[in-house]
């Protein structure tokens, strides 16, 4: 009884807006405690518990669970031919190229399908993946034909896929911002050049190589001065 006590999900409105999400809940959870079976006393507690105010006063004299949950059937049922039509139409102008993020896409997708299965509707991972392939944008037609190749079967496999080459694109979007094309240091050895030129040296090689009469390397390495350098 004191798992009971415990309010597992949002109660039941009385506006009824929540009904779908809310009789989905009670089924999840009273499998998952293993209520199913359970005597009827118990699970009344549990379902009262999940009710907004107004309703428990509704139907606070009720105390067999099966005439409470026909009084439910009958009170809010009718929401699933009112929801079937818009869940339709949202389905039909599902798009891909519509989102910007994968992540939104397989969110809308999710929704619309919880919202189809409420109404007693059959969407397969087919049909996910012909739904995904055929609105991708007509500049990724390439793309398009390239992920039908690898022969996904679920719908999750093709999801992953986009997901990874996604953040994938991101990271290269990045580095690229980060650091621009042509931005590249100089090398060292010029930085040490350019370094020595500003104190009137530039170390050439072999004998007298180097701008005008300056220094530079003769035989074994010694530093030979010109002539015009030692005259004072």
């Amino acid at each position: 009884m004191s798992n009971l006590a415990k309010l597992e999900f949002i109660a039941l409105d009385i506006t009824s807006k929540n009904y779908m999400s809310w009789i989905l809940d009670v089924e999840m959870h009273l499998e998952s405690m293993n209520l199913i079976e359970t005597i009827n006393e118990e699970i009344m507690i549990f379902l009262h518990r999940h009710l907004d105010e107004g309703l428990k006063c509704e139907y606070l004299t009720i105390k067999d669970l099966s005439v409470l949950w026909k009084n439910f059937k009958e009170r809010y049922n009718h929401q699933r031919e009112v929801i079937l039509p818009a869940s339709r139409d949202e389905w039909n102008a599902l798009s891909f190229q519509d989102f910007k993020k994968v992540s939104d896409y397989n969110s809308a997708m999710f929704r619309i399908i919880s919202q189809l299965r409420f109404c007693e509707q059959t969407i397969t991972d087919e049909d996910m993946l012909e739904k995904t392939y055929s609105t991708f944008r007509a500049s990724n037609v390439t793309l398009q034909q390239q992920y039908r190749l690898h022969g996904f079967t679920r719908y999750s496999e093709l999801i992953s896929c986009l997901l990874v080459a996604e953040k994938n694109n991101e990271l290269f979007m990045k580095n690229h911002q980060s650091r621009p094309t042509g931005s590249a240091a100089f090398l060292e050895a010029n930085i040490a050049i350019s370094k020595n030129s500003k104190h009137g040296r530039y170390y050439g090689h072999g004998r007298g190589r180097g701008r005008g009469r300056g220094c530079g390397y003769g035989r074994n390495g010694y530093i030979h001065k010109s002539s015009q350098e030692i005259t004072v």
